[in-house]
């Protein structure tokens, strides 16, 4: 088991056009991963990932699930490259396909839906995630259900993780963004997903219908909360930090509005290292780890 212990268009056809043209090549590679029903090999051998608490032995398998396009990026990005590196296999669920997302672009939602998924398979690629899951939810009017605990689970027992990554359930008044009601939902759902649903092979009875056998998920890893609770991994993104700004760069429909995207990411990842007393100059990720087995 492991343990971490106290461890973007004024040109519509044209704007179109050439972002696709530019994602094509991703999304070519890429296609046979989306909405994948394939079961994958378990066993995995990796190395270690950077923490405040010393080098922790990567997880074979991680699964990160989350409400939007771009919120993998924001929350995890430097984890996953750092885990990727390490040798795990790191699969990505996006609930939405964030067609809310850009009410100043001159696009329809089914046109910016397109435009996002391209956006995140490239922005997964910078970081060497090629495994998508997309639930296709409406944006913005996510809920916590027994269908949504259902479709999560699927994935789980698809991809058998290790390692659940997810957004936090209680939301942080004093970053208003991170507590969008599709996070809060999303984390909830996941979080019954995790247990009780895709361990029990009374849940969802149709799962086992389709093929898909119980599993049962070592731990969560809940993203960066308002202030540390319980047992926090802070994982040392120094290394990867420019593959974050990267990935965060290829969500170019959201983040080319960002003034200083380079510098918020930077003093966002500063600050949290400081909590965890890491050395300055330090860049980390947080996450409270949930021992779920």
């Amino acid at each position: 088991m492991l343990r971490f212990e106290p461890v973007t268009l004024l040109d519509i056809s044209a704007g179109l056009k050439q972002r696709r043209a530019i994602s094509l090549g991703h999304k070519r590679l890429c296609q046979s991963h989306l909405s994948s029903t394939t079961q994958t090999p378990h066993s995995v051998v990796t190395g270690t990932i950077p923490t405040a608490e010393g080098e922790a032995p990567a997880p074979s398998r991680v699964l990160v699930v989350v409400a939007h396009p771009d919120d993998v990026d924001f929350g995890t990005a430097g984890t996953m490259a750092a885990l990727v590196k390490a040798g795990s296999h790191v699969s990505y669920c996006l609930v939405t396909s964030g067609e809310a997302g850009g009410d100043d672009l001159p696009l329809n939602e089914d046109e910016l839906a397109a435009l996002r998924q391209e956006e995140q398979t490239a922005a997964a690629l910078a970081v060497g995630v090629q495994d998508l899951h997309w639930l296709n939810y409406p944006d913005g009017r996510v809920v916590n259900s027994l269908d949504l605990r259902r479709d999560i689970s699927r994935v789980i027992r698809i991809v058998q993780p290790d390692v659940v990554v997810t957004q936090p359930t209680e939301a942080n008044w004093d970053r208003i963004y991170g507590s969008h009601p599709d996070h809060l939902a999303t984390a909830w759902a996941t979080m019954a997903a995790v247990y009780p649903d895709a361990r029990n092979p009374r849940s969802h009875p149709e799962l086992l219908a389709e093929g898909h056998q119980p599993h049962t998920v070592k731990q969560v890893w809940m993203m960066w909360m308002a202030a540390p609770q319980g047992t926090m991994l802070h994982v040392d993104i120094t290394a990867t930090f420019e593959e974050k700004v990267k990935a965060l760069r290829c969500h170019s429909s959201q983040t080319d509005r960002i003034e200083g995207l380079d510098d918020l990411l930077r003093e966002w990842a500063s600050g949290v290292a400081a909590t965890a007393d890491m050395p300055p100059d330090t860049l980390a990720e947080g996450f409270r780890v949930i021992d779920t087995e």
